[in-house]
């Protein structure tokens, strides 16, 4: 028979990491920058904690600990007496050399060697450097001097650390010399081990001294935070290429994942944003669940059901079939679509989050696509001052334009109506989340930009060519939905203008609430059941 034992978690339980665990953090520091080795960068500086109570130390959190080790002994000891010993020492084999000097009868040499021992400087190390070639009159003096120059490389560093660091140290407890030799040892160590962890490299971190200076647990957490690496690699979410972390295409996979399982989350808390469905699809039949007929509704009978009911009714023959008798099957009527994500990559889109937030919708809807509606085509088109068609595996690094700051949405729209025309559907659909007006556009070939007339206004000409991008979209039968990240007039002047033409739809909301309008939107245009 086998026992369990349950205790209160107090940090030096083992904890086995993850990789999905360990990927799902490093998810949370991909939401705020667009470099992977960055992400990964921070996660083993802050190291990972669980909702459970569990927490591996990170860089930050070993560096914390060490500067308090090292300030507790600030606290505690100074070294104002440090070097007494060894002055003390050194002042008894003076004394003795200069009773021996009283005693010469050469009163010249005497007198030399005596100026000699009175001009030592005070300094310990130096001192003991000029009596080093001294020719001492009293054997016992000289035995003495070879003890202390045995020392004199711990008294230099001594003296050394001493006049570097001596203030810091301002305790009640003065240290003897040995005491100060291995304290000095000690600063030393943990000064070193500091400076590996400020490197963040943690191949260059010694182990042994971690453990030994930090203690038992701490060496447990940096064994585990060095796995973290290992981890990823091993389960093929991430790969090294030239010294940096790259998302591995599961990686990416796996980033879309948790996007759209977070976005769920919030819908599960509010489910505002629902449309009708435009067109019927195919009927999809759900075995598994059934309920009962009502006129007008597909006439899908489960035939078992519908005589069970009848016998349990009415047992024996001949059958007594009755309307009210008929189960039928819950059916899904689902529809198909070819939709465009068009993703504003200006310069606008750094603040307040804006970006980080329509990457990972874009992430989240991809996800959801592949793995719910394998039949729809999805793609993701990015504009600034022109459109690129973005492939799923360049969007986890993918960032807003800095070199390129203007807003060009006609060409975003132009490129979008390209890639739906080879993917034909009943229902085609075009997602702009954007921040900002038009400010460039194409015409006759040739690439336009201009700046708003004043701050929060309108680019008049680049608005009027995007509209006529709108109309034209519009005649494809393509439906133009927009999610603004800004609610300026001017911005909502163009957008309502937007909708006025092509009859789509217009949503005003914050980045943090971006995910959840939006999926609640596409869900639904998805699928309805009766």
């Amino acid at each position: 028979m086998h026992g369990v034992r349950y205790t209160a978690w107090d940090g030096t339980q083992q904890v086995r990491l993850s990789a999905d665990d360990v990927f799902e953090k490093l998810s949370e520091y991909l939401s705020f920058t667009d470099d992977v080795q960055q992400a990964l960068d921070w996660l083993l500086h802050q190291g990972l904690e669980w909702q459970q109570g569990m927490r591996v130390m990170g860089l930050d959190d070993f560096l914390e600990q060490l500067r308090e080790e090292m300030r507790s002994r600030y606290r505690d000891v100074n070294l104002r007496h440090a070097l007494a010993e060894i002055r003390e020492k050194l002042g008894g084999l003076l004394d003795l050399e200069r009773d021996t000097l009283d005693g010469l009868e050469d009163r010249a040499q005497a007198a030399r060697k005596h100026d000699l021992l009175d001009r030592l400087p005070h300094r310990l190390s130096e001192a003991l450097g000029r009596l080093r070639d001294y020719d001492f009159e009293e054997r016992d003096a000289a035995n003495a001097l070879e003890s202390l120059l045995d020392e004199l490389d711990d008294i230099r560093d001594l003296e050394d650390f001493t006049r570097r660091y001596g203030d810091l140290f301002h305790g009640p407890r003065s240290l003897s010399y040995e005491e100060a030799l291995a304290l000095m040892r000690e600063m030393e160590r943990l000064k070193r081990l500091e400076e590996q962890l400020l490197s963040g490299d943690l191949d260059a971190v010694d182990p042994e001294s971690l453990r030994e200076l930090l203690g038992l647990e701490a060496g447990q957490n940096f064994q585990l935070l060095k796995d973290v690496m290992m981890l990823l690699v091993k389960a093929g979410y991430l790969t090294q290429r030239e010294g940096r972390a790259r998302l591995s295409p599961k990686g990416i996979r796996k980033i879309g994942q948790l996007a759209l399982r977070d976005i769920y989350q919030g819908l599960l808390r509010d489910r505002s944003g629902g449309h009708q469905t435009d067109h019927r699809g195919l009927v999809q039949l759900r075995p598994e669940e059934t309920k009962p007929y009502r006129h007008g509704e597909p006439l899908e009978i489960d035939l078992v059901a519908t005589l069970k009911k009848t016998l349990t009714r009415r047992p024996g023959l001949p059958l007594d079939l009755q309307p009210d008798d008929f189960e039928v099957y819950t059916a899904s009527h689902t529809t198909t679509t070819s939709t465009v994500l068009l993703l504003d990559m200006s310069w606008s889109m750094s603040w307040e989050g804006r970006f980080a937030a329509a990457k990972k919708v874009a992430m989240a809807m991809e996800s959801l696509i592949r793995a719910r509606y394998p039949r729809d085509y999805f793609a993701i088109v990015g504009f600034f001052t022109r459109a690129v068609e973005l492939k799923l595996r360049d969007l986890p690094e993918a960032s807003w334009n800095m070199g390129d700051p203007f807003t060009n949405l006609q060409d975003g729209l132009r490129v979008a109506a390209e890639l739906l025309a080879r993917h034909p559907s009943n229902n085609q659909h075009i997602i702009v989340i954007t921040d900002g007006q038009p400010t460039a556009y194409f015409l006759r070939g040739r690439l336009y930009c201009e700046w708003p007339l004043s701050f929060g206004g309108i680019s008049m000409r680049a608005a009027q060519e995007t509209l006529r991008e709108v109309e034209r979209v519009t005649r494809r039968g393509i439906t133009i939905n927009t999610f603004m990240l800004d609610d300026s007039p001017s911005l909502r002047a163009f957008v309502e203008g937007m909708t006025r033409i092509n009859k789509g739809r217009a949503l005003y909301t914050r980045p943090d609430r971006l995910g959840e309008y939006l999926l609640v939107d596409y869900v639904a245009k998805k699928r309805r059941r009766v």
